[in-house]
């Protein structure tokens, strides 16, 4: 694209300091200059509007893209949102680093949160490969984790045993490759095989790596419910004990034993602050999670991958282990919760022949079927080979607007893009973010909630002239009208662009125009900058 004058709009920049009117120019895909309106010309075209705000693209700190950048490049679902950079390798699971065997059993395992594409070129096998793959050709940025669940994979296997002394420092070694490469930091799934069978003296060794290399660790930690501020604390305790800093992704506070606890974990935070740690978080902006319902086996059931899992499913004794965590004791896998069939929505199958189960809960299904709920998660679990996902209805409002006027919070959607009925998140985060708890509720004001969209987690990415509107910075920018701006994805109807985002600019090229995405491929993988040392 050639040169582009934006005149006349309300500017956000990201910094959360107030609004003002001016004129923004943009050549070879830098912001050049920001001036009064009016007083920039000579260029080839011109916006103007005096309904829309101008503000940095927004930044998802927490996306489950890693397939589907590449088979769906142009990404509509996130862009038409005005996301301009995500940030992949999530929950301690994703493609790299890998070799053969890894990368079978990842396939299957988390091919309920990125399908399974059997027509996809997978052989990449480090994160420096897989980062050029996505160089090739994306629409949105894209930033990457180390996945701890894959170094334990492909190091120690799948199975539920203490990591020897050799094998850390083999996972330490290939973590410091993947952030030597271009990772951004390291993630963890700690309710998820095998990641979860790590104990805390063997994630602070990592930790230790991620610390030196100047990223962050990003843990979805060992518990959202029963216990969950102690996995906080577990958590909070590495970025004191390491020196690394921490991001606290999907912050939320879940079922009953939670409802109104937020306040709880935020003090544990300030205090953590006020002691010198660097701790973060994100949230999305809805109840319900969303996970895979093999999630909810307890993690003696998980071990050994796939083919393991599904033969205990097959043998009665085993089953009525499960029976008993699931129902009785509280699974490890459902955050030591007893399993509440009416909150489990199934929300997609991988085999056709399940389509009709999309959309209904557990509970519902069974009634229709004359079964017990847990005779048809087993059913459903072995019939689609472990890659339902659901929809888990278990949060609470008081807690989600606490978390978010945090100050150190960001926005994060978490979205599975893949099955019939996904979270309405995948299509509808940050304009939920805007229209819903900026303009109708008044939980942030419009330019902390910009902030927390894009300054601060540019910063906390350590992107260098990213994340704000500034001269010299990438041209990364959304145009949206805030009176107009929302949601429309809903849990019936997920698939649905949202309303009041215009234009969607990635690194100087329109991905949306008037509402319309262009195919421009313009993003590309962001590696982290060591020597950006402060967050914003």
């Amino acid at each position: 694209m050639g040169s582009l004058l934006i005149r006349g709009v309300d500017i956000v920049d990201g910094t959360g300091s107030p609004r003002f009117r001016g004129d923004v120019s943009v050549v070879g895909g830098r912001i050049t200059e920001i001036a009064g309106p009016g007083t920039v010309a000579g260029v080839e075209r011109v916006i103007e509007s005096e309904s829309l705000v101008l503000a940095p693209g927004f930044i998802d700190m927490h996306a489950h893209s890693d397939l589907h950048l590449l088979t769906d490049p142009g990404h509509f679902p996130k862009v038409s949102q005005g996301v301009t950079t995500e940030v992949i390798g999530q929950d301690g699971l994703s493609y790299a680093p890998v070799d053969e065997a890894a990368l079978a059993v990842l396939r299957r395992q988390i091919a309920g949160w990125n399908g399974n594409p059997v027509d996809l070129d997978l052989s990449w096998r480090t994160v420096g490969e897989y980062l050029d793959r996505l160089d090739a050709g994306i629409t949105p940025n894209a930033a990457y984790l180390v996945p701890q669940g894959t170094l334990r994979l492909l190091v120690v296997g799948p199975d539920k045993r203490p990591a020897t002394a050799a094998e850390i420092d083999r996972m330490a070694e290939l973590l410091a490759q993947g952030l030597a490469q271009g990772a951004v930091g390291m993630s963890s799934g700690l309710t998820y095989t095998p990641g979860m069978y790590a104990g805390t003296s063997e994630l602070a060794a990592l930790c230790r790596v991620v610390a030196a290399a100047g990223g962050f660790y990003a843990p979805h930690h060992r518990s959202y419910g029963a216990g969950a501020l102690d996995a906080y604390a577990e958590m909070i305790g590495l970025a004191h004990d390491t020196g690394c800093a921490v991001h606290l992704t999907h912050a939320t506070m879940n079922f009953a034993e939670n409802r109104g606890r937020a306040p709880e974990l935020l003090a544990m935070i300030d205090a953590a602050l006020a002691e010198g740690c660097d701790i973060t978080l994100d949230t999305y902006p809805y109840l319900p999670g969303s996970t895979t319902l093999s999630a909810l086996l307890p993690s003696w059931a998980s071990s050994g991958g796939p083919d393991a899992v599904l033969a205990r499913l097959d043998d009665p004794g085993e089953r009525e282990r499960i029976v008993a965590d699931v129902t009785v004791s509280g699974s490890d896998g459902c955050h030591g919760v007893t399993v509440d069939w009416e909150t489990i929505q199934i929300s997609g199958v991988a085999h056709a022949g399940l389509d009709r189960y999309a959309g209904r809960t557990i509970a519902a299904i069974a009634a229709a079927e004359g079964v017990a709920p847990v005779d048809v998660f087993f059913d459903l679990l072995r019939r689609d080979e472990l890659a339902t996902t659901i929809l888990q209805h278990v949060g609470h409002e008081e807690n989600v607007r606490a978390i978010m006027r945090h100050p150190r919070h960001m926005g994060g959607s978490d979205a599975l893009l893949v099955g019939e009925r996904p979270h309405p998140r995948a299509w509808g985060t940050f304009p939920r973010y805007l229209g819903h708890y900026v303009r109708e509720l008044g939980v942030l004001g419009l330019e902390e909630c910009v902030h927390h969209l894009t300054g601060s987690p540019a910063g906390r990415l350590r992107l260098r002239e990213r994340g704000l509107i500034r001269p010299g910075y990438a041209a990364d920018l959304v145009l949206f009208d805030p009176e107009t701006v929302r949601d429309t994805a809903t849990f019936d109807n997920p698939k649905q662009q949202a309303r009041g985002i215009e234009y969607v600019i990635v690194n100087g090229e329109f991905a949306i125009d008037a509402g319309k995405p262009t195919g421009a491929l313009a993003g590309r993988a962001l590696r982290m900058d060591p020597t950006l040392k402060e967050t914003r």
